[in-house]
C-alpha cells in the first residue's frame, strides 16, 4: 500500500510553527483529497490542512494542543495499491525536525528522539522540541524557560519569544538572576504584530516587575478563560501602550458631498462591478493621498533608527465571527483605484467573516485604519497597531445642524458630519505632523468631487 506523508504546511514567510487545535479525523478514517484532517493556529491565524490525497488516516505523530515545526510531518496518509518497497506501518516514523541553527557554528545537534518534547519535573508547563532544541543551543536554564512569557497557546513559548529572549539577553536587557515569582514584561510585543517589533533601547532594560492587581471574586461571577486570539490582542496592546507614548487628535469633517456622491452611484456601481462600494475604500484612498504628503506617517522605529517605508500597506480592522478583531493589509495600496481597493476590501470583509484569512493576508501593513463608526460610536482613541506609528479611526456618519459661511453670509445648514481620530506615536511624529496629517485626510474627504464619473 503506498503511503504519503502529511506535512504541516508553511502558512506565511513568518511562521517556522503551529499548534494543532483539533484533529478533524482519526486513524483508519476515510479521507478524500482537499479534505479537511485537521485544524491548526499559527500566531497570526487560525487554519485547517486539507488531505493532499485519497485514502486512509494512518499514524498521526502529534496529539491536539502540541507545537509542530512547519515543514515536519505530521501523519500517514494510505493511498491503496502496491508498492514494491513500501514500508509497514511499523517502520513509519515522522520525519526528522529541522535543527536551529545559531549565528556560531555548533556541534551536530542529537537526533529527535533525544530532544523530544520535555516539560521540567518541577512544573508543568510544555516546551516543544524546537524550543528545547533553541534552549540547549544558547545554554538557556530550565529556570531561565520558566521566566519566558510566552505568546502561544496557553501561554506556550513559542520560536518567536525565545529568539526574541535570546537577543534581548545578549544585548544585556535581560535580568537572569530575577526571582521566580517576578514575571519578565514582554519583550518584542505579541506575535500577532504584523512586522517584527522593534527592540526596546538598552537605556530600557526589561526588568520591569509591574503585575496585574490581584481581582476579587464575587458571588455570582463567572470566570471565562481568554480565546488563543484575545489573549495574543492582549499582549499586542499592552506591549504597544508600553512602547509608544500615545497622543491622540480630533477633526470634524463635512463628507456631505461623499455621501450624495454613493447614493446616487452605489446601484450603477454594484451592477457595472458586481461589488458594494462601501465608505471605507474611499477612506482609505483619502488616507493614501495624505501619506504621500506627508511621508513621516509612514515609518516604524527601531531603536533610535527610523525606517521610512517605502510601500504604503493600509491595514484595515475587520470583526471576526468571535467578537475579535484582525487586521487583514492592502499591499501597495497607492498603487490601487477605488474599484481595485473596493475589491479587496470586500474580499477581506468577506473572508474575515469565514475565518478564511491567510498569515500573509495580515502582514506588512504600514498604517491602520479602524471603524469605530460601525459600531455606531462617533470618535474612538485607538491603539497603535505596533511596529506602526499612527492609526486612524473613523467615526459614525451623522446629521448635524452646522453653521457654513457664504457669500450673502452665515447659514445654518443639515450636514452630514464624521469625527476623525489620529493615535501617533509622540517619539517620532509631534502635534504638528500628525494634526497637519489628519488634516489632509479630512480635507480630502470634504473635497471629494460630486461629479466623480465611477
Amino acid at each position: 500500500m503506498n503511503q504519503v506523508e502529511l506535512i504541516m504546511p508553511k502558512m506565511g514567510e513568518s511562521i517556522a510553527e503551529a499548534t494543532i487545535l483539533k484533529w478533524l479525523k482519526k486513524e483508519g478514517d476515510s479521507i478524500e483529497m482537499d479534505e479537511p484532517v485537521l485544524e491548526i493556529a499559527t500566531d497570526k491565524v487560525d487554519s485547517e490542512v486539507p488531505a493532499s490525497n485519497s485514502g486512509i488516516m494512518g499514524k498521526i505523530f502529534f496529539n491536539e494542543g502540541d507545537v509542530v515545526p512547519v515543514g515536519k510531518a505530521i501523519a500517514i496518509i494510505h493511498t491503496g495499491g502496491a508498492e514494491n518497497n513500501a514500508p509497514s506501518n511499523n517502520s513509519v516514523t515522522a520525519a526528522v525536525e529541522v535543527p536551529y541553527t545559531p549565528a556560531v557554528a555548533l556541534s551536530q545537534p542529537e537526533s529527535n528522539s533525544n530532544i523530544s518534547s520535555i516539560s521540567n519535573s518541577d512544573s508543568d508547563r510544555f516546551y516543544s522540541p524546537l524550543v528545547m532544541n533553541i534552549a540547549k543551543s544558547e545554554k538557556i536554564s530550565m529556570t531561565e524557560l520558566e521566566s519566558i512569557n510566552g505568546s502561544g497557546k496557553e501561554g506556550r513559548v513559542t520560536k518567536k519569544d525565545i529568539l526574541d529572549y535570546v537577543d534581548a539577553k545578549s544585548k544585556g536587557q535581560i535580568n537572569v538572576a530575577l526571582p521566580q515569582n517576578i514575571e519578565t514584561a514582554p519583550l518584542n510585543g505579541s506575535a500577532n504584530s504584523n512586522a517584527p517589533t522593534p527592540p526596546l533601547p538598552k537605556s530600557s532594560p526589561v526588568t520591569s516587575t509591574i503585575q496585574a492587581p490581584d481581582v476579587q471574586l464575587y458571588p455570582g461571577d463567572e470566570i471565562v478563560e481568554m480565546d488563543r486570539m484575545r489573549k495574543l490582542i492582549a499582549d499586542h496592546m499592552v506591549m504597544s501602550v508600553h512602547v509608544s507614548p500615545h497622543v491622540t487628535s480630533f477633526v470634524e469633517a463635512d463628507v456631505t458631498n461623499l455621501v450624495l456622491w454613493r447614493d446616487k452611484n452605489k446601484k450603477e456601481f454594484e451592477k457595472r462591478e458586481g461589488e458594494k462600494i462601501t465608505f471605507t475604500p474611499i477612506f482609505i484612498e483619502a488616507v493614501v493621498k495624505a501619506i504621500k504628503d506627508f511621508p513621516n506617517i509612514n515609518v516604524s522605529v527601531s531603536g533610535n533608527s527610523v525606517i521610512k517605508r517605502k510601500s504604503i500597506n493600509i491595514g484595515m480592522a475587520a470583526a471576526l465571527p468571535s467578537g475579535n478583531l484582525i487586521v487583514p493589509v492592502i499591499k501597495n495600496a497607492d498603487t490601487k483605484n477605488l474599484i481595485g481597493l473596493t475589491r479587496e476590501v470586500n474580499d477581506f470583509a468577506n473572508r474575515a467573516r469565514n475565518n478564511q484569512l491567510k498569515p500573509d493576508d495580515i502582514q506588512g501593513g504600514t498604517f491602520t485604519v479602524t471603524n469605530v463608526g460601525t459600531f455606531g460610536n462617533v470618535m474612538g482613541t485607538p491603539i497603535i497597531n505596533q511596529p506602526q506609528v499612527a492609526i486612524l479611526a473613523v467615526g459614525a456618519i451623522r446629521k448635524k445642524p452646522v453653521v457654513l459661511e457664504t457669500p450673502q453670509g452665515d447659514v445654518i445648514a443639515i450636514r452630514q458630519m464624521m469625527f476623525l481620530s489620529l493615535s501617533y506615536d509622540h517619539r517620532v511624529v509631534d502635534g504638528m505632523l500628525g494634526g497637519s496629517f489628519l488634516r489632509r485626510i479630512a480635507d480630502y474627504l470634504e473635497g471629494f468631487d460630486l461629479n466623480r464619473t465611477i
